[in-house]
């Protein structure tokens, strides 16, 4: 079982879980899918607000690629390079600059607005990263496999949104959503795209640079 069951039921819930499988227009697994249920049996736990959440530098990469976040949650991006970063996003939901630092900023950034924030770095221009902040307490990847294991507890059966976000798609801005009607703790869900996914692009690095 995965990490949130896991938290699930270190906190006294049942072991169960919805398991949702994101497959691509083809029919094939999708893996790196963000996949959150939204409605009011899923709020945004205040305990969530208060982990550290992180968006590090490590290699010229953001590590993690994909970060996701409950609404109001702060993210710390420390520098795990040797070298300088310059982390910035235009993006909507959360507009900010973190000029040239090492090791990492003295504040986190607080991420209030949900929706998809877009990260780069203007001293390593092939550095993209994602943060998705959603209005939901249940939330996860997919696998290799397409899957995530969402958890559940007995109060949460009956209607939720499904939502479906992938890096790929053409309008980072919309997710892909259905409603579901969850009727037991071991159901499981397959969701295919409506869209086809963008080509993915490898992006070369300089490892020469001293920044």
């Amino acid at each position: 079982m995965k990490k949130f069951i896991g938290l699930a039921c270190f906190f006294g819930f049942s072991c169960q879980a919805l398991e949702v499988t994101v497959k691509d227009t083809l029919g094939q697994p999708l893996a790196g899918a963000a996949v959150w249920l939204e409605g009011d049996l899923w709020p945004v736990e205040p305990s969530t607000l208060l982990k550290k959440y992180n968006m590090g530098q490590k290699d010229r990469n953001f590590i993690p690629h994909a970060l996701i976040i409950p609404q109001g949650a702060q993210v710390e991006f420390p520098n795990f390079d040797s070298i300088l970063h310059h982390v910035y996003s235009f993006s909507e939901p959360k507009a900010f600059e973190l000029k040239l630092y090492r090791d990492k900023p003295q504040a986190p950034i607080k991420f209030t607005q949900s929706g998809v924030v877009e990260l780069g770095c203007n001293i390593h221009d092939w550095m993209l990263g994602y943060i998705l902040v959603v209005n939901s307490g249940v939330y996860g990847l997919t696998d290799k496999q397409g899957k995530i294991d969402l958890p559940l507890n007995p109060e949460q059966l009956g209607s939720a949104n499904l939502h479906v976000w992938h890096e790929r798609f053409e309008d980072l801005d919309k997710p892909e959503s259905q409603v579901l009607t969850i009727k037991d703790g071991s159901q499981k869900v397959q969701y295919q795209l409506k869209q086809p996914l963008l080509e993915k692009i490898d992006f070369l690095t300089d490892e020469t640079d001293g920044y």
